[in-house]
């Protein structure tokens, strides 16, 4: 069986695909699966993973560090940070639901 390059990128979008939040109908923010990520924001990732788990961590920096780090560019991550206004829950959801979609800790056991 013979696959091509676009064959195979075609299957790792499929399964490691992006998180779409589109934050008005002009513009939708891509929050990139880890092991899409290049290495060094990778490490970042794993870094504020466990940053956010640490006692009297300032969850909303983290969160915020989280979504810039993980969004297709920091400037999107930015533009959906303020579409939140602020909002901790919201945040948070945004995170939660990036975490269940990409499956976070993958990242950390494929880093080698």
């Amino acid at each position: 069986m013979q696959f091509t390059l676009d064959d195979i990128r075609n299957a790792a979008e499929a399964r490691y695909g992006s998180t779409d939040i589109a934050i008005d109908e002009a513009r939708t923010v891509r929050l990139l699966n880890p092991l899409r990520l290049p290495r060094a924001r990778r490490d970042e990732l794993a870094a504020l993973q466990e940053a956010i788990q640490a006692e009297g961590a300032d969850q909303e920096k983290a969160i915020t560090d989280m979504i810039r780090c993980v969004a297709e560019t920091r400037s999107a991550g930015d533009a959906l940070i303020k579409a939140t206004g602020g909002d901790l829950a919201v945040l948070a959801t945004i995170i939660e639901r990036y975490s269940e979609g990409a499956q976070v800790g993958e990242a950390s056991a494929s880093q080698s």
